[in-house]
């Protein structure tokens, strides 16, 4: 399909292509005579002025030309188009507006989370009322209102880095989705594909362009799940291009660059702290061991999980509590589910044996698991 820049740009090439076979010509046709030309054609140093004028732009037109073919023909511009309207679109969802950000600022910023895409806040999470009493005075109450946490000694301030760690289902990347659901931060949610790239050194150019844009949005808080699986201790055999990225990250986090006002948290969960690297550990200085529930803090997940359904007079919470010792969290919340599901799976099962005995066949479309 042809566009109007190309339309105009073949329009012009004709009208050059017939300017220069009338100069190059010793007798001009009638069919080129241009008004501005004597009638007996162009002086040999008018024809020197046309062909230098003409030599210089048929190589502007050379350039220009080429350079827009090649833009065409480079699968990257269209997802680089595609991660700047996407950029945009987050970015006015959260109220930012006329920031310019360059090819690897708009990759991260399709990583912010919006509050509005989140529906868990602190109310959701249940038996670990302290760790949450704790990260809103040292995160939340430091990011909002920094003139509170100003002093001379420097000692006050937000922690560079927080460490969630524990066994798995115990609500590790649940308190995560609270904190940026309430903590007024811009919430960049980092997956390691997002830093990862085939070309050498374009993986160093994503983690400057995370700082950077987290620098932009501050407070902002960067949150890296399973952190275990990007920033493990660093052995000889690892490859020599993670070994940059992760020498890249921890310059940019707490480094010789890193400014003393920079309101820029790193948020880690994992279930093997042992695996990451000491100088990761020691830029997390605050770390909250998240381990199975207790009775007390099992009896608060199931009053929130059940807190809209309906249960039998036999049934009660303390007995529920009795009979999971050893559960997480995440296994209550499955065990709730799967007890919700089997009085569907009864009555779609009676609907479909009747329907079977009157001959009718299966309309249902269901098959039973029992």
């Amino acid at each position: 399909m042809w566009n109007v820049q190309s339309l105009v740009l073949s329009t012009f090439l004709f009208a050059l292509l017939s300017f220069v076979s009338y100069s190059s010509s010793p007798n001009p046709s009638p069919l080129f005579t241009w008004p501005f030309l004597s009638s007996g054609g162009p002086s040999p140093t008018y024809r020197l002025h046309t062909k230098t004028f003409l030599l210089v732009v048929s190589q502007v037109l050379f350039y220009k030309g080429l350079k827009y073919l090649m833009a065409k023909m480079n699968p990257d511009i269209a997802k680089r188009q595609e991660n700047q309207k996407r950029s945009k679109e987050i970015l006015g969802r959260i109220g930012v507006k006329d920031l310019k950000l360059d090819q690897y600022e708009d990759v991260i910023a399709a990583e912010v989370v919006h509050p509005d895409e989140i529906d868990v806040d602190f109310n959701d999470v249940g038996g670990l009322d302290s760790i949450i009493q704790d990260l809103q005075e040292s995160i939340i109450l430091p990011l909002t209102h920094p003139e509170l946490f100003t002093s001379a000694t420097g000692l006050l301030g937000t922690p560079k880095g927080i460490l969630l760690y524990g066994a798995p289902g115990c609500g590790k990347t649940m308190i995560s989705k609270a904190l940026a659901k309430e903590s007024g931060a811009t919430f960049i949610n980092l997956r390691l594909s997002t830093l990862t790239n085939k070309w050498f050194g374009e993986s160093n150019k994503l983690i400057m362009a995370l700082f950077g844009l987290a620098r932009k949005l501050q407070p902002s808080i960067i949150f890296i799940d399973e952190i275990d699986s990007f920033l493990r201790e660093r052995r000889s055999t690892d490859h020599e291009a993670m070994g940059m990225m992760k020498a890249e990250f921890m310059t940019l986090w707490d480094g010789l660059v890193s400014g003393k006002d920079s309101r820029i948290i790193i948020l880690g969960a994992t279930n093997r702290p042992s695996d990451i690297d000491q100088a990761i550990l020691r830029r997390m200085p605050k770390r909250f061991q998240i381990s199975p529930p207790s009775p007390e803090q099992r009896e608060s997940i199931l009053r929130i999980i059940l807190r809209d359904a309906s249960l039998h007079p036999d049934l009660t919470i303390s007995r529920l509590v009795s009979i999971t010792e050893g559960f997480s969290g995440s296994d209550l919340k499955e065990m709730c589910r799967h007890a919700v599901m089997i009085p569907r799976r009864e009555y779609i099962h009676s609907i479909e044996t009747t329907v079977g005995e009157s001959g009718r066949g299966y309309g249902w479309g269901y098959r039973t698991y029992e």
